[in-house]
This record gives C-alpha cells, sequence and structure tokens, in this order.
C-alpha cells in the first residue's frame, strides 16, 4: 500500500494528534507499507490564502498514492472538493477543528462550512474515537458505514515510581489553546494554597501565542508562579523524566476528540485527575482517578484537593491505574487497524 499522509509542519515536534500520525506512519512502514508524509507550511487550521497556495502546490506534486489528510490541514485545502474526491482521499480527523475553542462565530462557521464539504467528499473517515464518530454522524451527515474507528494505541512505558517527594508533583500535557483548559486547572490549583504541590505543563505554544501569553499572566495574576513551570514542547527522554516523576496527571479540556495522554498516563501507572471528555468516561473508573465535568472548576478544585491531600490514596489509585493500563491496545496493533481501514476505502 501507498499512503500520502498531509499534514500541518512541523509534523516531527509537535504534540496533540501528531503524537498518533507518527506512531501510525512508522507502524506502517513496518508493515512495509510506502508512506510519505507532505507537510504543508502556513496557519492552521484557520489557513490562509499563502497557506491555501502552498497547500495546492504540494496536492498537484502527490505522488501515486492514495491521500490522508489530517483534519488540522483540511481547512488549507477549501475549493479542492473535486479533487479530493477524484483521488479516492480518506481524512484522518481527530476531531473537527470547528469544535476548537477560541473562535469568533465567524471564524466556526467557515470551519465548519469548509470541513463539511470536503469530509463528504472523501472515500473514507477514519476517526480516533466512538465519541467524534457520533459527531461526525450527527453534526456532519456522514454516513456510519464511511467512518472508521481507529483509536490510538500506547507505548510499553516503565512504571512511574512518582517524586518521593512530599510535594505532590502534577503533570499535564496539551498544546497551549484555549480547548486544553489549563486556564481552570490553574484557577482550580490556585485555591488549594494550603496544600504542597507543583505544577509542570508540557506543551506548545506556538499554536496559540496570545493564549500562552494569557496563561502566563494568570499565574501571576494567581500568584501561583513559584508552584507552576510551562515547559514548553517536549519529546523523549526530557518528557519520560517528567512521567516517572509525576504524582498525578491532570487536564481540565473542553473538548477531546480521544484523550491520548490520558491513557499514558495510565500506562505507567499514574492517577489522573481529568474532565469527562473523549476516551475518559471509559477509561477512568473511581479506582484509577477522578473525573469531573468541563468547565466546572469547583468540583476539579475540591477532587484535586483530596488527590493531593492524600498520599495513601495517590498510592492505591496508581496500583489500579496501572492494572488498567495493560489492557490498552498496542500501537502496533492499532496500525494493523489503520491499514484495514485504508484498505476498505473503495
Amino acid at each position: 500500500m501507498r499512503v500520502a499522509l498531509i499534514v500541518p509542519a512541523p509534523f516531527e515536534t509537535i504534540s496533540g494528534g501528531y503524537g498518533y500520525d507518527r506512531h501510525i506512519v512508522a507502524g506502517l512502514r513496518t508493515a512495509s507499507h510506502t508512506v510519505k508524509v507532505v507537510e504543508l507550511p502556513g496557519t492552521f487550521p484557520l489557513a490562509d490564502e499563502t497557506t491555501r497556495n502552498a497547500a495546492c502546490a504540494a496536492w498537484d506534486a502527490l505522488p501515486d498514492a492514495t491521500p490522508v489528510i489530517d483534519g488540522l490541514a483540511l481547512p488549507a485545502l477549501q475549493g479542492m472538493d473535486d479533487a479530493i474526491a477524484a483521488r479516492g482521499t480518506v481524512g484522518l480527523i481527530h476531531h473537527p477543528t470547528s469544535l476548537e475553542t477560541g473562535f469568533g462565530d465567524a471564524e466556526r462557521d467557515r470551519l465548519r462550512t469548509v470541513e463539511q464539504r470536503l469530509i463528504s467528499r472523501m472515500a473514507r473517515v477514519i476517526v480516533t474515537s466512538d465519541a467524534t464518530a457520533e459527531q461526525l454522524i450527527s453534526g456532519f451527515g456522514i454516513a456510519r458505514d464511511r467512518i472508521a474507528v481507529v483509536m490510538p494505541g500506547t507505548d510499553d512505558a516503565p512504571r512511574g515510581v512518582g517524586s518521593g517527594s512530599a510535594t505532590c508533583e502534577i503533570l499535564s500535557i496539551g498544546t497551549l489553546v484555549p480547548r486544553k483548559g489549563h486556564d481552570l486547572l490553574l484557577r482550580a490549583l490556585a485555591r488549594l494554597f494550603d496544600l504542597d504541590w507543583h505544577l509542570t505543563i508540557v506543551g506548545s505554544p506556538l499554536r496559540d501565542p496570545a493564549h500562552a501569553q494569557t496563561l502566563q499572566a494568570l499565574a501571576q495574576e494567581l500568584r501561583i508562579t513559584r508552584q507552576v513551570r510551562f515547559a514548553g514542547e517536549l519529546t523523549g527522554d526530557a518528557l519520560e523524566s517528567l512521567w516517572q516523576r509525576a504524582d498525578l496527571f491532570a487536564l481540565a479540556s473542553q473538548y477531546e476528540g480521544y484523550g491520548m495522554a490520558t491513557a499514558e498516563a495510565l500506562k505507567r501507572g499514574v492517577p489522573v485527575a481529568v474532565t469527562g471528555v473523549g476516551i475518559a468516561p471509559t477509561l477512568v473508573t473511581p479506582q484509577v482517578g477522578t473525573l469531573v465535568q468541563p468547565g466546572d472548576r469547583d468540583t476539579l478544585s475540591k477532587s484535586l484537593r483530596r488527590v493531593i491531600f492524600s498520599a495513601a490514596l495517590r498510592h492505591d489509585m496508581a496500583e489500579a491505574a496501572w492494572q488498567a493500563g495493560r489492557a490498552l491496545p498496542s500501537w502496533d496493533a492499532q496500525a494493523r487497524a489503520f491499514a484495514a481501514a485504508l484498505a476498505m476505502k473503495d
């Protein structure tokens, strides 16, 4: 099988859904499929004229292969409905970009219109969760039999050992965009001034620099700058070191297509405090962590207090998380499922 995966640049360093893309590419190549990654320069998902021109040029230069368009890149291909249909294109939709927070109504409507037009012309759509599949069916009118669900896999990972400190080390991973709810997490933690905690936020500030600056200012306003570290984008050993020292993983997302970081926490035996979006309601039981509704700062703060206060509770949750993580699918298995979904496009 020959595949051309179309993604925004830079493919190798940006986190979030790109982690899924990178693992799938590696798995397909290991299985002897040919995969060319086509990186598009520009602004995403609100593509300007320069970005759209670059996308058109990249499309014209595609090799003889099945095009697979990552959903974040999709708006750059505005107006290419017929070309997408003619090539038997497959969409890889982590979640519709029109569901991102931080956009005005006009921007959201524009994204939704482009996505609906282009996704409807695709031979098949691969999504990363049942929740995203339902969103495309109910909100975009995509037929269920044209959608394949291939959830993320998880890497084998050593069990986290925790910080071994009186300070509860909290790790949060997510690109610094409004949808990830870092502001809510900061406000919830700021209430816990009587507890000993430290938060490290890992995520690129480049997608929305203005919002990233707002988060820095919020930490100052809340007088928690000494307890919060914005680590930027981290990969490899630097990120694994943080995972190993984490006593708790926390994320207050308003919406997730899946929520890979939550699954990665469980894989390492790290308790979680997250919002009930994406796969979290399926994975997170009271034994492995706490689950609150998106936007509920009061309940999130109370839940965090309970877990941060009790090292014994975190110990029990860590054991349950480790056991739950053993049941999560591998990336090799999910790459095979992805290949099978591509093979069904005709």
